[in-house]
């Protein structure tokens, strides 16, 4: 009797062992936040400019320098944000990552009469306080113009930051400065409208598998067709 419990026992033991490590081995799964504006811009909080949801798109009147809104938690580090971004009014815009603050942040933005990208990083000081980080033109057939949708994808991870327009890898940039921040949308001195914007990320919180209102199947399929 003894020597059967002694058996089952064990095999508890090594049950449970190989449990946990079927566990831990399992990869860590990001949440996902998503904005299809079809109705408002919850959670947005505008540092500069007049923005305004209208036919499902975030949309920013042409104004002055630096103009963004943010979204998401100053505790925020390694995620992935991406966008559609159509120029309606002028030449720059584009993706803010990394926001410490209001003024201190990193951004990506589409230069149209260079096609290129630009990488600055914000400072304290004043909304144009800023340092170039990097000046990218635009690789594997991509053309930015303005009046079209275009897709820009961001991967922050570390010091290392990638870009990819229109699914095409363009260039892997880094800087040590802003280690964890919000996100946002941003433009100088230029209209633009912003569209089915998501963020993912191992510490951020999933708010598509809890909320039954973001249509994902339809939106999902947005998110890769330039409309």
């Amino acid at each position: 009797m003894l020597k059967n419990y002694n058996v089952l026992t064990k095999l508890a033991v090594l049950s449970l062992l190989i449990l946990y490590s079927v566990l831990i081995s399992l990869p860590s799964f990001a949440g996902t936040q998503l904005w299809d504006f079809e109705k408002n811009a919850e959670g947005w909080k505008v540092a500069n400019g007049k923005w305004e949801v209208t036919g499902g798109v975030y949309k920013l009147s042409r104004g002055g320098i630096a103009e963004h809104s943010l979204v998401g938690e100053a505790n925020w580090d390694d995620y992935t944000i991406e966008a559609k971004i159509r120029i309606d009014a002028h030449h720059w815009a584009g993706l803010v990552f990394r926001a410490k603050s209001e003024m201190e942040y990193y951004v990506y933005y589409f230069n149209v009469p260079d096609n290129k990208t630009e990488l600055w990083r914000h400072k304290a000081g004043g909304w144009g306080s800023r340092d170039s980080l990097a000046q990218i033109p635009a690789v594997g057939g991509v053309n930015i113009k303005n009046g079209e949708w275009i897709d820009m994808k961001v991967e922050v991870e570390g010091n290392t930051f990638k870009l990819y327009i229109n699914d095409e890898f363009q260039k892997e940039n880094s800087d040590s400065v802003y280690k964890t921040g919000q996100v946002g949308m941003w433009a100088w001195e230029t209209g633009a409208s912003f569209d089915d914007f998501t963020v993912s990320g191992d510490n951020i919180e999933d708010t598509l598998a809890v909320d039954p209102n973001r249509k994902l199947t339809t939106t999902w399929g947005r998110l890769k067709e330039l409309r």
